[in-house]
């Protein structure tokens, strides 16, 4: 890689270098030879690793930290009063946030591939990126979640190839530079940013203009806002879905006890093989198509996919099996907006089971709000539903939204309550589940600490690992 800043900047430093894209981009800087020093709450195995490599790393948020450095880097998270900010100010030197670095780096891979959508954004990611990797490209690799293939949320590389997931939050994407350019699909979300749907759908298609003539968007067919913005695009584009028209398309899909797809894989109405995949549920057979068109369009043969792309098992966090306890099939799974919580309830319904628990933790009050509605309509597949409290994550409870009001408007689900403790739906659920039903707790917060302390329960547990 070909990486250039400014003559004079040797020193760079990160305000929040423990977040997992930040971290990402501080690993290949030093990589590239510069020196790293960066800041965050606490020590995590992250911020370990980066110390291992070199990086100097400090705890809390103090003017001090910046003194020796020519750069400064922050996240979104961090706002400019924080100390360091403020203090680098003063000191006049340069500030960068991390989607401007992200997209400097971008440039110097002539093969960037970047990953848009409301949904799907991590396990897509990691389709693509490790079927480049069973290729023998050698892409460097940046995924918000612990791929287990890659030993964590980063891989650097020495090809030209840079795979990396595109964040729409703060129109963050908006900065990048992508020779190939992935809308996986368009939604309402983070309400706490955007206006509104209109909001949203120009930020995607803004992504999708930075697309180069020469470069290929691949999009998701089925979704009718990226329908919208296809005509208006100047790139090469290529389809994906089930919608008729799609240049790639999936036909007869059926699932084993295990809710892993089968399909036929069709290319402009051409029958091109069988693909089977090791990751559940339909939403994971729009992921593999995005994966497999992105290595279509890179020039890695259909036989390749089919080989490799069975060696994918899935990412942290996305329908993990924990274990058994008392017969039961414990999973956690990171789905926290509505229509992400109906697809993996979906892929559970095509899994063997009895009956289906479902534990959601609803995560930031301002998403709760917005969605409230979509939500209380999200869980009709759930045999059983047992709300927590709202993980706030960024934001203050200002006493506005409670589980108790999402409650309220599902009097329709026969079987919904509202548990305030982990504790306390441990003990509910214990006595309650049997053989072959499952546990599966939902959210982007910490509520998958609930399928452990089931697990803990029961002194027949098994294996803890992911199937």
């Amino acid at each position: 890689m070909m990486f250039e800043l400014d003559n004079n900047i040797k020193n760079i430093h990160f305000v929040g270098i423990g977040g997992i894209s930040m971290s990402g981009i501080a690993e290949i800087l030093l990589k590239e030879g510069f020196s790293v020093s960066g800041s965050d709450t606490a020590a995590t195995p992250i911020t370990e690793k980066l110390k291992s490599k070199g990086a100097k790393i400090y705890f809390g948020h103090e003017g001090s930290f910046v003194e020796d450095a020519d750069l400064i880097v922050y996240s979104a998270a961090i706002k400019s009063d924080n100390p360091e900010r403020l203090r680098g100010r003063e000191r006049n030197i340069p500030e960068m946030d991390r989607a401007k670095m992200l997209g400097k780096i971008m440039k110097s891979y002539p093969h960037a591939i970047a990953i848009a959508g409301s949904h799907g954004k991590t396990t897509t990611t990691s389709f693509i990126s490790l079927l480049l990797e069973y290729a023998d490209l050698d892409p460097t690799i940046m995924v918000g979640g612990n791929l287990a293939e890659i030993g964590g949320n980063i891989k650097i590389g020495n090809s030209g190839y840079f795979v990396t997931e595109a964040c729409e939050y703060f129109e963050s994407f908006l900065q990048f530079q992508p020779q190939i350019g992935i809308l996986l699909n368009i939604d309402k979300d983070h309400l706490d940013y955007f206006k509104d749907m209109d909001h949203i759908i120009r930020a995607f298609k803004g992504f999708a203009e930075l697309v180069p003539k020469d470069g290929h968007l691949i999009a998701f067919n089925d979704n009718v806002h990226i329908r919208d913005i296809l005509p208006t695009l100047d790139c090469q584009k290529i389809t994906y879905g089930l919608r008729e028209g799609s240049d790639f398309t999936a036909k007869n899909v059926v699932f084993d006890d295990l809710a892993h797809p089968t399909f036929q894989l069709y290319y402009q109405g051409k029958e091109l093989g069988d693909i089977t995949l090791q990751v559940p549920g339909m939403h994971n057979v729009y992921n593999a198509l995005a994966a497999i068109t992105t290595a279509y369009v890179l020039g890695i043969s259909v036989k390749e996919i089919q080989k490799n792309i069975t060696r994918f098992k899935g990412i942290h966090r996305r329908f993990d099996v924990l274990g058994k306890a008392k017969g039961a099939t414990i999973i956690d799974d990171y789905a926290h907006h509505p229509a992400e919580i109906k697809a993996t309830l979906e892929a559970v319904r095509n899994y063997k089971h009895r009956k289906v628990w479902c534990v959601f933790q609803p995560h930031t009050f301002s998403r709760t709000k917005a969605l409230l509605q979509d939500f209380s309509e999200a869980f009709a597949l759930a045999d059983h539903v047992i709300l927590a409290d709202i993980y706030a994550a960024r934001e203050i409870d200002d006493g506005e939204i409670h589980s108790e009001h999402l409650l309220d408007l599902m009097k329709d689900h026969p079987e919904a309550y509202y548990l305030k403790s982990f504790e306390e739906i441990r003990d509910f659920l214990y006595p309650r589940i049997q053989p072959e039903d499952i546990v599966l707790t939902m959210g982007a917060g910490d509520v998958y600490r609930i399928g452990e302390m089931i697990l803990a329960l029961d002194s027949d547990s098994g294996d803890r690992g992911t199937e």
